[in-house]
């Protein structure tokens, strides 16, 4: 087991309410339980001591190779040894993701297609974070680790026999061509019921089930464009970082993962972002994946309705999968962090941030959703909808945090003011098209203000482009949504030449920076990589601007960034490494807005 395997060097399996990252030498080394916000049982990835894996090795004489079953979230992981070939299946049942569970299954198949193979396995659950501790009860066949509250079993099927290590276990097995073996873990809550016992056939059974479900799942898009197999990964991606219960998407499925090897950009990504959530609806409709974006739809119209924040606005720019609004950010100072990046925080502080983009970004999910499905608004949520238009007539010309939530103080950020236009275009629309009632003579004004606004203190003359905020000459990555929310037009000069400006300052080989931080200071110590959604959404803005060429080299060049596996981080850091969060949603939804946008410009060109 390796101390921290690169960030990318994993695969994701998830069971549509909580996942876990395996890394490429079959080490589980992050899942939290019951839930993706739920403290961590096995959290290696943050601290290799204190953190918890579960380990299924092999020696190998050459890397192990990591692979998904074709349109499933079942993951293979193949050792290559000197007198074999085996492998570890690796797989969360979904069963009823629709109902909440106290607790979840991880299933982990060993193999061995070709000769012989000697596995070596461990099991080191870490509760809470690594802070509680636990008691083990070793059977035969079922090996238990209780602790307060919560509760990891672990089941053998095969020629399996754990030994005590401590308070964890260990085993080694030597399994000859076709030779089977699993271990079952069930981890969650605390529950004294007994788990049932399990034989070959209940495992396999769980499999082919699990196997079905994704296969008719990725069925049901209607995508058969150029990049096939991308476009599936990565919506197959977003659907695993969606809690089913509720219908909201998390931003990803870790915490604490850097920006920075050893720097203090380390967030906790666990939770569902209004602007990420709204975002995942525009993609997943593009693939036809309608139930997903209904069901987001539901929980951002709760949202709306409820009225429930701890910031005192309408809506607050992130919530819990549950829609709970307290997200107060702790320190875990004993964790030392990935490769030493500390502090890891759990929560996150910027949750009563002010971003007033999140009002453009929900109204454009909730049109997008109507036009989708072509009825119209529910009355009472489009009451609710109308009466936070009503509020942002007098809300909108305020500083805030901006979209990339810095923490160097409030300022008139020109992406901001974008999308609260998007906010009232879109109410405007939906209350025409619909004959629902609304101000709209104050929307419309507001909306042209904005509009006029933007154009005049957005606008930078000596620049020649579009700027991050009103006080300075700073670019914004953030500004390559100007035209496909329909702010500016495509081909505009004004869009042209802020695009060259951004190409001549943000971009490096096709890879995207937000913005500079020295340029304009976010308030946050270290530095960062790339940003891996703006590089798709900077494709995107090529294709429309008809400049094919360059949007499919820079498109086809962010592919190359993927991990074997087809998935991405949050940012490409300056030695093609992937940092931060991981899998990130945000990236996987761009990869899917892209990749539509390119294949509608090309077959325009027949």
């Amino acid at each position: 087991m390796r101390r921290y395997p690169p960030i990318a060097d994993h695969g994701l399996v998830g069971d549509l309410q909580t996942a876990a990252l395996v890394s490429s030498d079959g080490t589980v080394d992050w899942l939290c339980a019951p839930r993706f916000d739920s403290p961590s049982v096995f959290a290696s990835l943050l601290d290799h001591e204190r953190g918890g894996h579960f380990t299924v090795s092999a020696d190998t004489a050459q890397p192990p190779v990591q692979i998904y079953l074709q349109d499933t979230a079942i993951l293979v992981t193949r050792f290559l040894t000197e007198s074999g070939v085996g492998e570890v299946v690796d797989f969360m049942p979904v069963e009823r993701p629709e109902r909440a569970a106290a607790r979840h299954r991880l299933v982990r198949i060993l193999r061995v297609t070709r000769g012989r193979v000697r596995f070596a396995l461990e099991c080191r659950p870490r509760f809470d974070y690594g802070r509680a501790g636990h008691r083990l009860d070793l059977g035969e066949d079922t090996v238990r680790f209780d602790a307060p509250g919560a509760q990891a079993v672990v089941q053998t099927v095969g020629p399996v026999r754990w030994s005590g290590d401590g308070d964890d276990v260990r085993s080694e097995l030597t399994m000859d061509e076709g030779d089977f073996a699993a271990l079952v873990l069930t981890v969650g809550n605390a529950d004294d019921t007994p788990v049932p016992p399990l034989t070959a056939t209940d495992v396999m059974a769980s499999f082919e089930r699990t196997r079905d479900f994704w296969h008719a799942w990725v069925r049901r898009g209607r995508y058969r464009g150029r990049w096939q197999d991308m476009v599936n990964r990565a919506a197959i991606t977003l659907k695993l970082l969606t809690y089913a219960p509720t219908g909201a998407p998390v931003a990803a499925p870790t915490m604490g993962l850097p920006e920075q090897i050893g720097g203090g950009r380390n967030w906790d990504y666990r939770y569902t972002w209004v602007r990420d959530g709204s975002m995942s609806v525009g993609a997943l409709l593009g693939l036809g994946h309608v139930e997903e974006a209904l069901a987001f739809r539901g929980w951002l119209g709760d949202r709306v309705k409820s009225g429930r924040t701890v910031s005192g606005e309408p809506l607050q720019i992130m919530y819990r999968v549950d829609g709970d609004p307290e997200l107060a950010e702790v320190a875990l100072d004993h964790f030392e962090g990935y490769r030493g990046s500390a502090p890891v925080y759990a929560g996150n502080g910027a949750a009563g941030q002010l971003q007033l983009d999140i009002y453009g970004e929900a109204v454009l999910a909730l049109s997008h959703t109507v036009q989708g499905v072509g009825n119209a608004p529910p009355y009472d949520g489009w009451l609710a909808l109308s009466g936070v238009l009503d509020w942002l007539v007098k809300a909108w010309d305020r500083p805030d945090e901006g979209i990339w939530e810095t923490r160097g103080g409030q300022k008139d950020f020109t992406y901001s003011r974008l999308m609260c236009w998007v906010a009232f275009d879109r109410g405007i629309r939906m209350a025409r098209d619909f004959a629902r009632p609304a101000d709209i003579p104050q929307w419309t004004m507001a909306r042209d203000d904005i509009l006029r606004q933007v154009m005049e203190r957005g606008w930078n003359t000596r620049r020649e482009s579009f700027v991050q905020n009103y006080e300075d000459a700073t670019l914004d990555a953030s500004l390559l949504l100007m035209p496909s929310v329909g702010f500016i037009a495509p081909k505009d000069p004004r869009w042209l030449s802020t695009l060259d400006a951004m190409e001549r300052e943000l971009v490096s080989d096709s890879l995207v920076q937000r913005y500079d931080p020295q340029a304009s200071p976010d308030g946050l110590r270290g530095s960062e990589g790339t940003f891996s959604l703006c590089s798709f959404l900077y494709v995107d803005a090529l294709a429309q601007a008809g400049q094919l060429g360059q949007a499919r080299y820079a498109f086809d060049k962010m592919l190359t960034y993927a991990n074997p596996v087809g998935l991405f981080a949050e940012e490409i850091g300056s030695t093609g490494e992937q940092l931060g969060n991981f899998p990130q949603a945000f990236t996987h939804l761009a990869l899917i807005t892209a990749a539509l946008s390119l294949d509608k410009e090309m077959d325009a060109l027949g």
